[in-house]
């Protein structure tokens, strides 16, 4: 039998009439979690498969879809991928890069049961899964109980050991992988009908679990989040591990009282699954521990978020499909791009800041790095020199983006905050500049070094008397790099 992926399903309740709604909520109802990890699984094959229950689940809550990294920060396989989702951090921060686990990080970030347990010993947490590595290794001594199925009863043992578990039991927080899905891919490829036969499969053992949960005495005064994820896709010839689109695919379907039936959302990343698990439970969500997550059930849009209906189909590169909607140059409401010193010509999808997706940016060329942006979520700001350098053009690449005018009080510092991934090559520059009240800009950045994806802080000295500030990123250089901008953010004590 085959291995090697696994899919976490998370609850996460927030407060769908806000934060008094959530307390009055929590006083009532006891809070509970199901994650469903589907080893290998393609959302855009659960669709096309007879699966009524996970139908059943995108009907009543969400979906979102959503995407991993590649080589170098890892390769898409089932260690990288099922202990990104049950840490709630990327790989360059738990440090597994294959299914050995060797490097791995877990005593800094530990998986999401044992944070619960940590924070909470009354909590019953339970994992069982049909890959042993998941339950031997990524999860710790400290969940109360941990179950490898025995290899000869595979899927059906696991299934079964969760339903006795959810109908029998009172735990707080279960985590299960069925991996027959992957088995599926390895040896006939996500294009075969065996593969859509495995869907169906684990998708009546879902089933049999959510009737567990809905049959249980108690289920009325409890309030469940149930999660189904998936570590990594699959090829259409079978084998995961590379850059493609296909391999780095995975999703979240989540049914929760704060999530709305029948919404789609493409902001989700995989290390949301632990954090929206730890704060549907109650457990506080310390900065300290570096999480890479954010709870679903609390988004976070950004202006750039806002252009999702303006994309459009791809121009000059031929690569990326047409059928993908991925890129503007229209800036959201108050942002502006100033193009005024940009040369002329070049691939039109890139000439200047571009405004674009992962699933369109990654494909323009594969494992030039521009997999490992993966703190960018949503739409997020490009400059793509290298990209626009692929088509004849005269100039060089000079653009800058500008931010509408934040409110700030003068003479206090604030915090300039935003999402960023920066690749080097001289002469190439990225200049942050902000200015006061439409004064002239001053430098408060500048790149001229690789930048791995993260989020990065700057503190402006706001003068005494000003009244709102502006930031602008520019852009210059050749047939260079790139560099990614998102998530934009002032804020003042």
């Amino acid at each position: 039998m085959s291995r090697r992926t696994f899919l976490v399903s998370a609850a996460v309740v927030a407060a769908s009439a806000g934060p008094l709604g959530a307390v009055a909520r929590a006083a009532t109802r006891k809070p509970k979690v199901l994650v469903i990890g589907l080893d290998g699984c393609l959302l855009s094959r659960v669709e096309d498969a007879d699966a009524p229950n996970l139908d059943a689940l995108m009907a009543a809550g969400l979906t979102a879809p959503s995407s991993i990294y590649a080589n170098p920060l890892a390769p898409t396989l089932s260690g990288p991928g099922w202990s990104t989702i049950i840490t709630g951090v990327w790989p360059d921060k738990h440090m597994v890069k294959d299914n050995n686990f060797t490097g791995a990080r877990f005593d800094l970030y530990p998986d999401f049961l044992t944070r619960a347990e940590t924070a909470n010993s009354a909590l019953h947490t339970y994992a069982v899964s049909s890959w042993a590595p998941i339950t031997d290794t990524v999860f710790s001594a400290k969940v109360d109980t941990r179950v490898s199925t025995p290899g000869a009863e595979y899927d059906t043992g696991t299934a079964s050991r969760a339903v006795a578990q959810l109908r029998d039991a009172d735990p707080d927080a279960v985590f299960v992988q069925l991996d027959n899905i992957d088995h599926a891919g390895h040896s006939y490829g996500a294009a075969s009908q065996q593969y859509l036969d495995a869907i169906h499969g684990a998708d009546a053992q879902v089933g049999q679990m959510v009737a567990a949960v809905k049959a249980r005495p108690s289920y009325g005064s409890e309030d469940w989040l149930i999660m189904i994820t998936a570590d990594h896709g699959h090829t259409d010839p079978g084998g995961h591990g590379g850059s493609t689109l296909q391999e780095r695919q995975t999703f979240m379907i989540a049914v929760g009282s704060a999530l709305a039936a029948g919404s789609v959302r493409h902001d989700v990343k995989m290390p949301d699954v632990a954090v929206s698990a730890l704060a549907h439970l109650g457990v506080a969500l310390d900065p300290a521990w570096g999480l890479d997550g954010r709870p679903v059930q609390q988004p976070t849009p950004d202006d750039f978020d806002s252009l999702r209906g303006r994309l459009q189909s791809r121009v000059d590169e031929t690569g990326i499909p047409a059928s993908i909607l991925g890129f503007t140059h229209t800036p959201p409401a108050g942002w502006s791009v100033d193009n005024s010193a940009m040369g002329t010509g070049g691939v039109t999808e890139w000439r200047g800041w571009s405004f674009t997706t992962d699933e369109f940016w990654t494909q323009a060329q594969r494992d030039q790095n521009r997999e490992c942006n993966v703190r960018a979520r949503g739409v997020f700001a490009v400059a793509d020199g290298d990209e626009w350098s692929d088509k004849s053009l005269t100039g060089s690449f000079d653009s800058t983006l500008v931010s509408p005018a934040y409110p700030v009080t003068g003479g206090r510092p604030a915090t300039l905050a935003y999402t960023t991934y920066y690749r080097q090559e001289s002469p190439q520059k990225g200049e942050v500049l902000v200015s006061y009240d439409g004064a002239a800009p001053v430098g408060v950045k500048t790149y001229t070094a690789d930048v791995p994806s993260r989020t990065e802080t700057v503190t402006l000295q706001v003068p005494a008397g000003a009244s709102s500030v502006r930031v602008r990123f520019r852009y210059t250089g050749g047939n260079n790099w790139y560099w990614v901008i998102d998530d934009v953010r002032i804020s003042q004590s």
